[in-house]
């Protein structure tokens, strides 16, 4: 039998979910704080994640993103800017690294958008959305539904913060916390869901629109 998850009425009616506070939110710009944060994140070896790109408002406009990238750890979360080229080295390790595993929801077409920007192949993946459909549940959760599901909570995104600009070079209050979170419920819910890491689902490296192949998952 499918499982339904909370609707968007009955999630309305539901405590807030409490995310990160602005000052446990860092945005690397030098070199050591780069550093610094991917040997962080290394360390933390699971961690959420999600990115954010300047909306197009145009038919037929592509984006040229991701600009901002997500990691989030259990206390903490970290924004690389992609407009930063010193972190670049520091962000495309983390990327590839199939020993970090990075947790989120609707994964599977930041890989072509992050090979298109920057050219390399995104690893050691884990789509929530991939983990509630073998738990049965019959539509793509998203992370409203999923913190709805596991906390019986309601955890809030503003469309308005969604379509600013992400690719400007000094990131809001309101953008800062509303894109590290995106990453922190990921990894919230993951820790509600209590699953040994060598069940966890996955994906490999899912090819850019232009060139063939198709998502892959390691046994």
């Amino acid at each position: 039998m499918k499982k339904i998850a909370p609707t968007k009425d009955e999630i309305a009616l539901m405590a807030p979910f409490v995310g990160l506070a602005l000052d446990r939110i860092h945005v690397p710009e030098t070199g050591e704080e780069f550093a610094a944060a991917a040997a962080e994140i290394k360390a933390a070896g699971i961690v959420g994640f999600d990115t954010e790109s300047r909306p197009t408002f145009v038919t037929g406009d592509v984006s040229d993103g991701p600009h901002v990238v997500q990691f989030a750890l259990h206390d903490k979360a970290y924004l690389f800017q992609i407009h930063r080229v010193i972190g670049h080295p520091f962000l495309i390790e983390l990327l590839q690294s199939e020993d970090v595993l990075k947790v989120g929801f609707g994964l599977k077409s930041d890989s072509g958008h992050i090979y298109a920007k920057l050219g390399v192949r995104f690893g050691g993946v884990v789509d929530l959305n991939a983990v509630f459909s073998k738990a049965g549940f019959r539509k793509e959760m998203g992370a409203r539904a999923a913190v709805g599901q596991m906390f019986n909570q309601r955890f809030a995104k503003s469309k308005r913060i969604t379509t600013t600009d992400w690719s400007q070079h000094k990131l809001s209050p309101q953008q800062i916390l509303y894109a590290a979170n995106d990453a922190y419920a990921a990894l919230k819910v993951l820790e509600a869901l209590n699953l040994p890491r060598e069940v966890l689902p996955v994906m490999g490296w899912v090819p850019a629109p232009s060139q063939p192949g198709s998502t892959c998952e390691h046994p």
